[in-house]
């Protein structure tokens, strides 16, 4: 097959294919004499596993390591779990903080229902939004951020 029937049987762009035959994902197909890529069904199985594998978050490097652990006959599902299990891991603070995180936009959120515009008495001139930095707590009040939630410690109750 040609690399529109591949990618379309994949599901991906001909981009894609070459891009995963340039980075090693895909070894490098046959060509006809007008230099066509010609693909076998091993082809097509193989950039599936890499399509399906990309779609479980895991990176290049990770997919290659399982693809070369595979060509050496080692089976490489040990490596997998593992992989799992570290993204389990991982996802599981993500939620931990975007918990943190909902839970502090939801109180700024009511805070700014009760609080007047930024600069509508007296002195506050210098607040740029009340609901973010409150008078008086200057700049160093935490304010949450993607990079880095305040601890439970330091978060407003």
């Amino acid at each position: 097959m040609r690399i529109q029937t591949l990618a379309a049987r994949a599901g991906v762009a001909p981009s894609t294919v070459r891009y995963y035959e340039q980075i090693g994902l895909l070894p490098p197909p046959r060509r006809e004499p007008n230099g066509y890529r010609v693909y076998e069904e091993e082809d097509l199985e193989r950039l599936r596993f890499v399509v399906r594998a990309r779609a479980l978050d895991f990176t290049l490097d990770e997919i290659r390591e399982i693809l070369a652990l595979r060509e050496r006959g080692e089976p490489p599902c040990d490596y997998v779990r593992d992989r799992i299990v570290s993204r389990l891991e991982a996802i599981e603070t993500r939620i931990a903080e975007l918990r943190r995180l909902q839970q502090e936009l939801v109180r700024l959120h009511r805070l700014g229902a009760q609080a007047p515009e930024a600069g509508s008495s007296q002195g506050e001139t210098a607040c740029i939004c009340r609901i973010i930095e409150p008078p008086g707590t200057g700049a160093a009040a935490v304010v949450a951020r993607p990079d880095r939630l305040p601890s439970r410690a330091e978060a407003p109750r």
